[in-house]
């Protein structure tokens, strides 16, 4: 059972767990209860490094180490675990996705989605799938499919890179940026002139990215 105000372990059952584990963790905010009003939603992706079926492992990095230690926080928080070597799935997301706003009563017009490196893969890919599904993505340290960019051309756009990342080079975040303000998009990028393949650290640490997320509404 989730706790408020604390980040913990659920369950979910997907009609086809192929890429997904069924453990994930749940952040609730602080006085949420039977009657409250639907509250947003941050569906958050991790890296390759943090896959297998230890869901604790999740927490290394990125938003769910930030929540370890952060009480007040106005958003719900799904972070789903992807299995050893695999990548994360659109459609698996989406199906997750469903059955957490449903269980958590969620305010489905102010979804966000987020990851770092694999996950930053993922958030891009997921987005060019569904853009209906979300009022704004944050990439960190990721790429995606320029060719396909213009199906996000009306989604807020906040992307992430280190100049000096030698894991995933800065040039797969351009090239999205670049193709979506190709499409008449104006989405916004962030580079870190010191930093390699760690910029989500900085990120997440950062309440304007939140802040951000909740001028957004679809």
């Amino acid at each position: 059972m989730a706790i408020h105000g604390r980040q913990t372990i659920a369950k979910i059952t997907l009609s086809s767990p192929v890429s997904m584990t069924n453990e994930y963790l749940i952040f609730i905010p602080a006085g949420y209860g039977k009657g409250s009003k639907c509250l947003p939603l941050i569906l958050f992706l991790h890296g390759a490094g943090e896959r297998g079926l230890n869901i604790e492992s999740v927490k290394r990095h990125g938003l769910p180490k930030f929540l370890d230690s952060e009480n007040d926080f106005p958003f719900i928080v799904a972070s789903p675990q992807c299995r050893e070597d695999m990548r994360w799935n659109p459609d698996e997301l989406i199906c997750f996705l469903d059955e957490v706003t449903a269980a958590y009563n969620a305010d489905k017009s102010r979804i966000y989605l987020t990851g770092l490196s694999m996950g930053g893969f993922g958030t891009w890919l997921t987005a060019l799938k569904y853009p209906d599904r979300f009022a704004a993505i944050a990439p960190v340290c990721g790429g995606g499919n320029p060719s396909i960019a213009c199906n996000i051309k009306d989604l807020p756009v906040w992307a992430f890179h280190g100049e000096k990342d030698k894991v995933v080079p800065i040039g797969r975040s351009i090239e999205m940026i670049d193709a979506i303000k190709d499409c008449g998009g104006s989405p916004l990028f962030t580079v870190y002139p010191d930093a390699g393949h760690d910029s989500w650290t900085e990120t997440y640490n950062n309440p304007a990215l939140y802040e951000w997320f909740l001028k957004n509404k679809r």
